[in-house]
């Protein structure tokens, strides 16, 4: 195909997919001032309805300047050859490929990374300090920030670096063997998150003594979970929102409670939440998932080796000499539609897991104490009670609120 052909291409889905975007976020932003269902009216109180509109619009208009901006910093890279003259430095920095592509996309992450923090930084300080979620410190911010760039180096360049080297030395089969190292750290990080990366960013400790932990336990004996591993984690140190998860398998399954999770619930309700991980688990969800991840790397990868030789995919974006980084960049534009339908998927299979694990948790704890937790974490959060149908079944994982309370009530 010419490479110009290619490169418009390119040019439209990107166009494409940005205006597919925004016009969902029109049509959920339409429904922001819609009257709250009789089953949640309830949540919220006059003024912190209002509050939680106020929140829903300011992001809203947030979200449309920052990616309008970021659309058109893009194109405007693209159209000035920009991937070409960050080639061009990479190259006169040395001579090997590996290196050549790890400074390639370290210059592009890096600065795409510069050019957002200052919105970023918006949005914790300014946003999110307005309705009272932010707890972050500017400290905080700018560890986490160099930490992430500490990360990014050492797991994305090093399983760059590796996917390259394969190539090199097995050719159009490189894929296999990517596969594979991507399928074992793939499983190796989902059991040992928890250890491994947390920490770097929060502090966790075990459960204390008490009157929950013991609610807990007896809980898990009922349901036939062996649960060692209950842990608390310092939510409230970078926000007010809660959260509560489950990760890994066999022996290394662990359940993480935010803190302020523990301190926005009653005990009943925090066991209620648990009992919907368990669901989780007992459905066989997490190895679903994890399955599913590592399936949909394997068909990814066996078709980037069908293309990545293919000169006109560098050549698109202005690099005239042919690489693997270049033709990467091509091809993870134009896996752009396949990659929406299999987040389609994904996040159709995931409400239908959310579903079970709701269900699984007013067989074997109650209903009443998850659905005043769902309330209470959705009114502390400002979350959208009445969110537009199309948007929900492009971007949520989990069904709305007022659709799990309707099914937890049937």
């Amino acid at each position: 195909m010419n490479p110009n052909t290619l490169f418009y291409i390119i040019i439209s889905i990107l166009i494409v997919d940005f205006i597919f975007d925004k016009v969902l976020d029109r049509f959920n932003a339409k429904h922001f001032n819609d009257p709250v269902p009789d089953e949640l009216i309830d949540v919220y109180d006059e003024k912190e309805y209002l509050k939680s509109q106020q929140y829903k619009k300011t992001n809203y208009k947030f979200s449309t300047l920052t990616s309008g901006i970021s659309i058109i910093a893009t194109l405007t890279f693209f159209f000035l050859d920009g991937f070409e003259y960050v080639d061009n430095i990479a190259r006169q920095l040395s001579d090997n490929n590996i290196i050549i592509a790890l400074i390639f996309f370290g210059i592009i992450m890096f600065a795409s990374d510069i050019l957002s923090t200052p919105f970023s930084y918006y949005h914790t300080f300014v946003i999110e300090e307005e309705f009272g979620f932010n707890k972050t410190t500017k400290k905080t911010f700018f560890t986490d920030k160099i930490k992430g760039w500490v990360m990014s180096v050492i797991l994305g360049g090093g399983i760059l670096a590796l996917i390259i080297w394969f190539y090199q030395i097995t050719g159009k089969h490189f894929w296999l063997y990517a596969w594979g190292f991507v399928a074992v750290f793939t499983i190796f990080m989902n059991m040992f998150y928890t250890k491994l990366i947390v920490p770097i960013f929060n502090k966790q400790s075990p459960l204390e003594e008490g009157s929950l932990k013991t609610k807990i336990e007896t809980y898990a004996a009922k349901a036939g979970f062996n649960l060692e591993n209950i842990f608390v984690i310092d939510g409230s140190k970078r926000s007010t929102k809660a959260n509560a998860y489950f990760s890994g398998f066999g022996s290394q399954k662990q359940v993480t409670l935010y803190d302020t999770l523990i301190n926005d619930l009653d005990e009943d309700e925090i066991l209620a939440v648990l009992a919907h991980e368990v669901g989780h688990y007992k459905h066989k969800h997490i190895i679903f998932n994890l399955s599913a991840s590592i399936l949909l790397t394997g068909v990814t990868l066996y078709l980037l080796s069908l293309f990545i030789n293919i000169p006109e995919f560098s050549m698109a974006i202005g690099v005239d000499q042919p690489s693997f980084h270049a033709g990467l960049i091509t091809f993870g534009i134009l896996y752009t539609p396949i990659s929406e339908l299999t987040g389609l998927i994904m996040n159709y299979i995931s409400r239908k897991f959310e579903y079970q694990a709701d269900d699984y948790a007013k067989k074997t704890f109650d209903a009443a104490p998850l659905i005043t937790s769902l309330k209470k974490l959705s009114k502390n959060n400002l979350s959208n009670l009445t969110p537009h149908p199309a948007y929900v079944f492009v971007h949520y994982s989990h069904p709305t609120l007022l659709q799990r309370i309707r099914a937890l009530k049937a």
